[in-house]
């Protein structure tokens, strides 16, 4: 019989360990998803249905540490693979089935029927709904994008340099991606590649925490609109260094922030560059943004344009006048206007030299897969008020030509609708945590490992399956849905967490076995070489 529990006072209680954070925590030792989704999968051969827990896939360790991590190795497993390969990728598409040119075949004839038919003046829709149709089907064989893609009207400007940059020369970019191969004395030959770290320009003297030494002296304006205009300024950049080296430069790339709070990027370079030359290229690199004028605050407070629904515009509420549209707003930007911003790499940029396998290549691998929580954080109260300020200039900076804060300027933004209020734009370039950078963090180029996220991540699937001597499931066998709350097999959030923690255990004993299995199998095998 079990004797009754001592009596306990409340402090002593509070000590004790909460049993599902326990169980959390365990999640998290052993890799489990913290927050797995239930799907119900069903055989369509057999008709028989089962529950499958699979993880969130969050790749934030402040959401799911488990998840977090595993998509964090698996960029790492990435940017180690493709940083230093001496031979070019094979990226070569397969050639086209039979079935896949007779769909290009039955879509080349529908386009000349819509052509023709619009050069006449007949009604199109028809033919544009099968158009639309036969795309589909043409993906569904196999094949990727569309064979005639939509190309929207664009706003040509003029593609003059600034007088302010140094020209570059262009040339011939070839479809080479490896880097030049050198020779030392002694006829060792090898193949290094890069690390560069550039950041944004100054604006204006900071502490060693990253804190203005004046705020009010700080550019806070320019400061956020290099944030929002940092995604376009690297884009620029690759593409000038690849017209200058005259080859397909490969890079992986990670964006975050510095302790100023300003983002900067990391970038693995396959190949190399002079410092020189480097310099050159990033003085005659720039991003400009042409977008209206709003240099005038036009309404603020409670005087905010109203939406008018005879119309469907925003109107001025003390006129009544319709407010410009988008179009109409660059309509009215000239010749001689300036741009709304210019954005620029700072002067100051490093660059290392790294070899594949060094110390030095894994410790930058490092620094490309840090996670974003790991990035400089707000601790003291100066830190905070630099990070609020930062985000008080982001809230009423448009962020994209939809933003909401064009009403603020008298702009109706692209594409508007009602309930648009200035300062409140739900874009992420105005969340305090993205600190005006709503792009991607981790940027690769298309040629970097021959191989997509998808690829690496099948081939970790592919050797764990291959230790545990496990089949790979085919995938077309199946059928999924997820299992909604009301179903009698649904399993709330604490027993998911305890069928994900011992689903978690058991593969990883199964693991540790097939390790064992293999070290017996490699022992025995050196017995016997020296026993021959």
């Amino acid at each position: 019989m079990t004797e009754p529990a001592a009596r306990t006072t409340r402090a002593q209680r509070m000590a004790m360990p909460l049993a599902r954070q326990v169980v959390q925590d365990l999640a998290v030792e052993h890799g489990a998803c913290i927050r797995p989704i239930q799907l119900r999968r069903t055989n369509l051969d057999t008709g028989e249905t089962d529950t499958v827990l699979v993880p969130c896939g969050h790749t934030l360790a402040s959401v799911c540490p488990s998840c977090a991590d595993r998509a964090r190795t698996l960029r790492a497993a990435q940017c180690r693979e493709g940083w230093h390969l001496e031979d070019e990728p094979d990226i070569e598409p397969d050639p086209a089935t039979e079935d896949q040119k007779w769909w290009i075949e039955k879509r080349a004839e529908a386009q000349q029927l819509r052509d023709q038919a619009a050069a006449t003046g007949q009604d199109t829709g028809d033919l544009d709904e099968l158009l639309g149709e036969l795309d589909e089907e043409i993906n569904g064989a196999g094949m990727r994008g569309k064979a005639a893609p939509d190309r929207p009207a664009r706003r040509r400007r003029s593609t003059r340099r600034r007088q302010d940059a140094p020209d570059l020369p262009r040339r011939k970019v070839s479809s080479r991606t490896v880097g030049k191969t050198y020779t030392a004395p002694d006829g060792k030959t090898f193949r290094p590649s890069l690390f560069v770290t550039l950041t944004c320009p100054s604006y204006g003297r900071v502490e060693q925490d990253g804190t203005p030494v004046d705020p009010a002296a700080y550019n806070y304006d320019r400061a956020a609109r290099d944030a929002l205009s940092f995604a376009a300024l690297f884009d620029r950049f690759i593409q000038n260094l690849r017209r200058y080296l005259g080859y397909d430069l490969q890079y992986f790339a990670a964006i975050e922030p510095q302790k100023r709070l300003a983002p900067h990027v990391h970038i693995a370079m396959r190949g190399t560059i002079a410092r020189t030359e480097l310099r050159r290229v990033l003085a005659a690199t720039y991003h400009q943004v042409w977008w209206p004028n709003v240099s005038e605050v036009r309404f603020d407070g409670d005087q905010l344009p109203v939406w008018d629904e005879d119309t469907g515009n925003y109107v001025d509420p003390a006129t009544g006048e319709v407010l410009p549209t988008w179009d109409q707003a660059l309509d009215v930007i000239g010749p001689d206007d300036q741009p709304w911003h210019v954005a620029r790499f700072g002067e100051r940029f490093d660059v290392q030299g790294v070899l594949a396998g060094s110390k030095d290549a894994a410790r930058c691998i490092g620094y490309l897969t840090k996670q974003v929580g790991d990035c400089h954080q707000a601790d003291t109260d100066p830190q905070r008020a630099h990070a609020a300020r930062l985000a008080e200039a982001l809230r009423y900076q448009p962020c994209s030509p939809t933003c909401a804060n064009w009403l603020r300027y008298g702009i109706q933004p692209k594409n508007a609708r009602p309930g648009l209020a200035p300062g409140r734009c739900k874009g992420k370039a105005h969340d305090a945590d993205h600190l005006g950078y709503a792009g991607r963090r981790v940027l690769v180029s298309r040629k970097w490992s021959g191989k997509t996220l998808a690829d690496h991540r099948a081939d970790r699937k592919d050797w764990l399956l291959k230790a545990l001597g496990v089949s790979a499931i085919d995938p077309a066998r199946y059928a999924w849905e997820p299992v909604a709350p009301g179903d009698p097999d649904y399993l709330d959030h604490a027993r998911r967490m305890l069928h994900a923690v011992a689903d978690r255990a058991r593969w990883q004993a199964a693991l540790n076995e097939a390790r064992r299995r293999a070290q017996e199998a490699t022992g025995d095998v050196s017995a016997d070489r020296r026993a021959a």
